[in-house]
């Protein structure tokens, strides 16, 4: 029974904190849907395993939660930004393509990234593509997919390190 009163007692001091701790994760992201997405998955983080630890500062340890995850957060967002280019940067793009050159290197990427994506276990690959080229949450996809949504989080970091990866070995 005490497991559930810890429970309680790290929710009700999430809670009463929640607006600290959002104001941390924009501090770090710039992006008040970010921060809070990021405050979510602390929540979510620490209702699934509050009844396994305990600190001697709960407080202190919740702001480094939501830091770490931040910080998380602003590293796949700075990686999605060098693999990825967003729909609203190419409206600005003539119709035309660039030269065959660029057309070729791009058609190139695209082949890497698609073989890369082949190699992942399918759980991730289908993550990563709901995710990605479907735009569902992810709480959605962890819906849809039976999974927590921490794993989510995981699956898609790990298909974008992955693409990542077989881009820069292409490049040598």
């Amino acid at each position: 029974m005490e497991s559930v009163k810890e429970r309680m007692d790290w929710c009700a001091l999430f809670v009463e904190h929640r607006a600290q701790l959002q104001r941390a994760a924009y501090k770090v992201l710039g992006n008040i849907e970010w921060a809070q997405d990021v405050v979510q998955d602390t929540y979510l983080k620490l209702s699934e395993a509050a009844h396994v630890f305990e600190a001697a500062q709960p407080l202190a340890y919740l702001f480094q939660m939501v830091r770490n995850l931040a910080i998380d957060a602003h590293r796949r967002a700075a990686l999605e930004a060098r693999v990825f280019v967003g729909e609203e940067d190419g409206e600005q793009v003539p119709a035309a393509g660039g030269t065959p050159e660029s057309v070729t290197v791009t058609r190139q990427d695209l082949r890497i990234v698609a073989d890369a994506l082949g190699t992942l276990p399918d759980r991730t690959r289908q993550a990563f593509e709901l995710h990605r080229f479907n735009g569902l949450t992810q709480r959605e996809i962890a819906d849809r997919l039976g999974v927590s949504i921490t794993l989510v989080n995981f699956m898609i970091r790990d298909a974008l390190t992955h693409c990542a990866g077989a881009l820069r070995r292409a490049e040598r």
